[in-house]
């Protein structure tokens, strides 16, 4: 799916890398430690093992995953995050909790570790050291143009 989108739109640019069918799914299943290819395939039991071998190249050369040799004979490798993949965790909680109130059958709630109650996403500014309504949000474009997300 490279480059389908030619729009100048953050979402559009990143589904050109991460929009593909099964590329998240993999990418989950690495962030949740299933580092080899056995394992990616096992965890994703319906996907097609030339299209899982297509993608995991596919995101090594977008920097998402990096790709180490364990053992020579036959080659085998084990697949980790690179920092730019890691940066996918808030996309992974999101989807999570978008999936919380949207499925008819919701298979996992992410929940405060201490407590187990529900927890919600919220908006951080640093600077002013507050917590921030989707109201109070704009985006801005590299020329200072207020946009849509």
């Amino acid at each position: 799916m490279k480059n389908q989108y030619n729009l100048p739109c953050n979402i559009a640019q990143t589904l050109n890398i991460i929009g593909d069918k099964w590329s998240l799914l993999i990418l989950h299943q690495i962030f949740s430690g299933n580092e080899t290819y056995k394992e990616i395939l096992d965890a994703l039991e319906t996907i097609p093992t030339n299209l899982l071998s297509e993608r995991l190249k596919n995101l090594e050369s977008d920097e998402l995953i990096n790709r180490d040799i364990y053992q020579c004979h036959p080659p085998r490798y084990k697949y980790t995050l690179t920092e730019k993949g890691s940066d996918l965790e808030d996309v992974f909680i999101s989807l999570a909790l978008w999936g919380e109130r949207h499925l008819n059958k919701c298979y996992k709630k992410l929940v405060h570790d201490k407590c187990d109650n529900l927890i919600e996403h919220k908006y951080y500014c640093p600077i002013c050291n507050k917590y921030l309504n989707k109201d109070e949000l704009k985006v801005m474009d590299s020329k200072n143009n207020i946009s849509e997300v």
